[in-house]
């Protein structure tokens, strides 16, 4: 298992943020990769590895709510204003003017943001499965419900029961298991699925999340699991200690979200990189269409053969693509 670099803690945004980090301290622009749910950084070791042996400085903070960082108690602690203003923070804390952003899922949304609010601290952006859109035509929960139906994950995450916090918090291995699979590849024979514009979801995809992980047993599941023992059992101790509150509450500020970013112009006025991934079902690379409107200065690179947990199933590939992309545009 590749060990991770010594953890360290920054305060930033009245929180404490930890973090790793690997590579020169003189090199610019450093890398910040920022994870997804239900991830930390450690879900970035592969990259960490592979880019300070590069020479490029990178830096991987457990986000929000997450692992080794604190966890407020109010849902609002975790809008999109606090995400990004995190990571301001935590480059005032390190004495670093501009950064380039990696997200992956959830942090890919944050990312995203960062141009839009923070321009001056942004020398680039990338995107890996989780595309820029425009802001949504209606609240994203809505359209969520209206689209998928009421045990659609998101959906059910607004519950104010908490019920999705205590079956995933119930099932912490279960979790992990269930989630950290590689996708069953399509039959050579199966019919191309006709792309959905937006965040894209197969139109064959349960996204019933807390059915799934209630009812599952991974003696049945045919998957072949992406991580090693050793490296579930870090997300497992990880989880049990933290439990899934923090990360969820991320999804609960969508709506709010989405009413404080009206007037907010979403064009992306730095180098960008979107990553795609071919057979990823929640973020197909259909999603990324059109994203050249709002993103002028784009690259496009489609990873095949790779699920949702891009950068730990082809992490070789994804660290090559972005050292390669860092060096290019960055010298």
């Amino acid at each position: 298992m590749i060990e991770m670099p010594p953890l360290q803690f920054a305060q930033t945004n009245g929180i404490r943020m930890g973090y790793y980090e690997a590579g020169p301290k003189t090199d610019k622009p450093p890398v910040i990769l920022c994870h997804g749910w239900p991830e930390i950084a450690f879900s970035w070791r592969h990259q960490i590895k592979a880019l300070g042996e590069a020479g490029i400085r990178v830096i991987a903070p457990d986000q929000r709510g997450y692992g080794s960082t604190d966890r407020p108690e109010p849902v609002e602690a975790y809008d999109i204003e606090h995400l990004t203003g995190d990571l301001t923070g935590l480059l005032d804390t390190l004495g670093i003017d501009k950064a380039i952003f990696v997200g992956h899922d959830w942090g890919g949304f944050v990312i995203w943001q960062m141009p839009l609010r923070h321009i001056d601290r942004v020398a680039g952006v990338v995107g890996i499965n989780t595309p820029h859109m425009d802001r949504a035509p209606a609240d994203p929960i809505e359209l969520f419900r209206q689209r998928f139906g009421e045990h659609m994950y998101i959906v059910q995450f607004q519950n104010p029961a908490r019920e999705a916090d205590k079956i995933f918090n119930g099932r912490v291995e279960q979790t992990f298991d269930a989630f950290m699979r590689k996708p069953v590849p399509r039959a050579a024979d199966a019919p191309a699925e006709q792309p959905v514009a937006g965040v894209g979801a197969s139109p064959r995809l349960n996204l019933a999340f807390l059915q799934m992980i209630a009812g599952y047993d991974a003696k049945h599941d045919p998957r072949t699991p992406i991580l090693s023992p050793e490296e579930k059992q870090v997300f497992v101790d990880t989880f049990t200690k933290s439990g899934f509150t923090g990360g969820i509450n991320w999804y609960r500020n969508m709506s709010r979200n989405w009413q404080r970013s009206a007037g907010l112009d979403h064009t992306i006025r730095v180098p960008s990189l979107m990553i795609m991934a071919e057979n990823d079902q929640v973020l197909p690379p259909s999603a990324a269409d059109g994203m050249e409107k709002i993103v002028p200065d784009l690259e496009k690179y489609l990873v095949r053969g790779s699920g949702h947990w891009t950068q730990q199933e082809k992490p070789d590939e994804v660290s090559a693509k972005l050292i390669e992309w860092r060096k290019k545009r960055f010298g």
